[in-house]
């Protein structure tokens, strides 16, 4: 089976339905099927667009109908804590930061009900894909913390248990969970900062997980722009180019979608930021190609 990989939404169901259609997906029920391909979604169906339920119903449908494969982004991680309480109050805090995220995807639900059944929903959903011919994930495919949940979990999914696990930042299994939906981060030097897209002020850095660290500087290393000139610190185990193609979102890149490197491919090319979302059209290859990206 051939897949046609679909980076973040962030609940624009219009631009979906476009980018569907335009990779010949037929209506079938309340979303879309095509004769002899699949969608996998990486994550990110909700916050920020007009149409979460939308976005959420169809996803869950391609599902339901075997037409798709979903995993689960760090919005909707954050959406599952936010609603969930442990022994302290919410696994996520009613922050006003955190209540100004997701209250455009609250208010558009029509009840409770329907609200808290998506909600368990996404709890179903896998953190990673592997198949013999690629992989996947939200954000970071880091060897680590995919061996962690793989020992952890059978099939990719948190138990109940393993949610409370996660939202505990003293344990272990925390930073395997956050590594993977929210990918590797970095301090800056002290004073250091820049702001992001939702204006607040940023002291770490998402890192580019698929380059090598040995010499480079944080600038070089920061898949946001910066002028630093501080040599990066630490290391990790960067993706080898010899594996399996490796696909993911999260990392709001801009301009026209391109390859990272010839096994490396990000989806995310911010649809809610006058952005493009954006498909690659995966048949078996192991060198992937520019050609392959659609998008809308």
């Amino acid at each position: 089976m051939n897949y046609d990989i679909i980076g973040d939404i962030h609940g624009y169901a219009d631009k979906l339905e476009q980018l569907l259609e335009k990779m010949d997906y037929q209506r079938f029920r309340k979303s879309y099927r095509h004769s002899s391909r699949k969608v996998l979604f990486v994550g990110d169906y909700i916050d920020r667009g007009a149409k979460n339920p939308r976005v959420v119903e169809l996803v869950r449908d391609m599902v339901d109908n075997g037409d798709a494969v979903a995993l689960m982004g760090n919005h909707e991680y954050n959406a599952i804590l936010f609603n969930q309480l442990g022994d302290k109050g919410y696994l996520r805090s009613h922050s006003l930061k955190n209540i100004k995220q997701h209250a455009s995807t609250m208010m558009q639900y029509s009840n409770q009900k329907a609200y808290d059944d998506d909600i368990n929903w996404f709890k179903t959903l896998p953190l990673i894909y592997e198949s013999e011919e690629f992989r996947a994930c939200h954000a970071s495919w880091d060897i680590n913390s995919v061996e962690d949940l793989k020992e952890h979990t059978s099939d990719g999914v948190l138990s109940n248990e393993l949610i409370l696990k996660s939202a505990n930042n003293d344990n272990p299994f925390h930073d395997s969970v956050e590594i993977i939906c929210k990918g590797l981060e970095a301090n800056l030097p002290e004073g250091e900062y820049f702001v992001d897209k939702g204006g607040h002020k940023r002291s770490e850095i998402r890192v580019k997980w698929w380059e090598n660290p040995l010499g480079k500087s944080l600038t070089e290393m920061s898949v946001t722009k910066l002028d630093v000139d501080d040599a990066f610190v630490g290391s990790f185990e960067s993706y080898p180019s010899g594996d399996k193609p490796v696909f993911f979102g999260h990392y709001w890149l801009s301009g026209l979608p391109q390859l990272l490197k010839p096994n490396v491919c990000c989806l995310d090319y911010s649809v809610a930021k006058d952005g493009y979302l954006t498909a690659y059209r995966f048949n078996g290859e192991q060198i992937l190609s520019n050609d392959n990206f659609v998008f809308v």
